[in-house]
């Protein structure tokens, strides 16, 4: 009997994982025999040719099926037992599909395993959004699909795929996506207004001095304090800076506590600034100014710029310009001995202003309640369920149970155009609160032993008056 207690007891839960991603173009290949050339990206690429074109070649019949109900909006997702597929036509005619394996409970029976597919776990707006970001951040880097095939063909556009996605696949965490993947966010840094202006007139200044600057950026400790791009070129961009690029560069950082001092600086200035991207050494005559190309506007203008990545301490400056205007050793030795002195300067007295401010309105002590809020007016995002702890995987302190459910409610809310309010009555003592007003979406987690609907109601509104005090939430 304790035998078969202890076999049954080992249980093992196997997360979702990608099981393939494939881009296509009907129009490439429509003669029979030809199909193998609709097909511009497949990952694995060891699957057998025939297997990739009879995949291809479903996903186009479920599209065409589908159309037939509903022309203009196309099939998003597809649920089986096994695995759920996603579709996405992010440019006319161009289809990216990712199939995920759907979460497996592993059993044992007489000593075999038996694989239970919970069929119902995953969130079709989570993982579609994973698949609008991953064509946004190709985009960003690579410009658009049909770009590259005017530019070099189909042999280009599949080298630009083979190239990024190659790399870009492996950092999904598909395990670890959540309601932030759908708001894609950005998290703002609170700032008082003297401190602001002062950031404003050093970017003004800047923007002067090095004239070929055509757009900036500002950033403080991961958050954003100041953009000149569009909206939603800033969002992809300030998805792969705090997502990528800035955790690389953490580590050697701890290690030597900062860059060192130069005092080599005339008056002495010290100063940390260093680039992110460019060159490593600038007193190295042979040093190569090579910074990533960044497609934006793509839309109407389509500008292609060098992204320039340059920080001090916890501030980090990027600046973009023209993607024609290959930048000199000359140009980057002039930035830094301009903006390095400025920006550390600043980069301190932000610190010290923020610290006062932190001092006057008291520590905060730990709530009994976790929050995530956006607003979609200006994609500002905050959470205090996650802790960023490593690179790439965003760690939610809940219960996967109540982040699905924080997902359920969001997808609730974007089926109605009105305000509203929902509670949930989650696991034994959590309670889970949605609101949407106006714009903006509050997502709340509540733990509290024996409470009813008006004194969660009641912490609620506690919530909104200390935390959100200036945003207006419909009652």
């Amino acid at each position: 009997m304790a035998a078969a207690a202890g076999g049954a007891g080992q249980e093992k839960q196997l997360a979702p994982t990608l099981l393939s991603f494939f881009i296509y173009n009907p129009k490439l290949g429509p003669k029979e025999g030809e199909e193998e050339k609709k097909i511009l990206f497949y990952h694995p690429n060891e699957v057998e040719k025939n297997e990739k074109i009879r995949n291809v070649g479903l996903c186009e019949a479920i599209v065409q099926f589908t159309r037939t109900f509903s022309p203009t909006k196309p099939a998003k997702s597809l649920h089986t037992q096994k695995n759920r597929q996603f579709f996405h036509e992010p440019e006319e005619n161009f289809w990216m599909v990712m199939v995920v394996r759907n979460p497996i409970i592993e059993k044992h029976k007489d000593g075999k395993p038996v694989y239970e597919y919970q069929e119902e776990e995953l969130l079709d707006k989570v993982y579609s959004s994973v698949l609008q970001q991953c064509y946004s951040m190709y985009k960003l880097f690579n410009g658009t699909f049909l770009k590259a095939m005017e530019d070099g063909g189909v042999k280009g556009l599949k080298e630009r795929l083979e190239k990024f996605f190659h790399r870009y696949l492996q950092t999904l965490h598909l395990q670890s996506c959540d309601l932030l993947d759908v708001f894609c966010g950005i998290s703002f840094f609170p700032l008082d207004k003297m401190t602001y202006l002062k950031i404003q007139s050093f970017i003004n200044r800047m923007e002067e001095s090095l004239s070929i600057v055509k757009y900036t950026a500002f950033l403080y400790n991961d958050q954003l304090i100041w953009s000149g791009l569009e909206q939603d070129d800033m969002r992809i961009l300030y998805k792969y800076l705090t997502t990528s690029l800035f955790p690389r560069h953490m580590e050697p950082e701890l290690a030597g506590r900062d860059s060192p001092i130069r005092a080599e600086m005339p008056g002495n200035l010290q100063h940390y600034g260093r680039f992110l991207t460019g060159p490593l050494n600038l007193n190295d005559p042979e040093t190569k100014c090579r910074f990533p190309k960044i497609f934006v506007n793509t839309d109407d203008t389509y500008e292609e710029l060098h992204l320039i990545v340059y920080k001090a301490m916890s501030a980090a400056v990027c600046f973009m310009i023209d993607a024609s205007i290959p930048p000199t050793l000359e140009f980057c030795r002039r930035l830094d001995s301009i903006v390095g002195p400025q920006l550390t300067v600043l980069a301190s007295d932000i610190c010290e202003q923020y610290n006062i401010n932190k001092r006057i309105s008291g520590a905060e002590k730990e709530p009994q309640f976790k929050f995530i809020y956006f607003n979609h007016m200006n994609l500002a995002e905050k959470s205090t369920i996650h802790m960023r702890k490593t690179p790439s995987v965003s760690l939610a302190s809940v219960h996967p149970d109540l982040m699905k459910i924080l997902g359920d409610i969001n997808s609730d809310f974007s089926r109605v155009d009105e305000d509203e309010e929902i509670i949930v009555k989650a696991m034994s003592d959590y309670w889970v609160v949605g609101k949407k007003s106006d714009q903006r979406e509050l997502y709340v987690i509540l733990n509290q032993k024996n409470v009813n609907l008006i004194e969660v109601n009641e912490e609620v509104k506690k919530l909104c008056a200390t935390q959100f005090n200036n945003i207006f939430f419909l009652d």
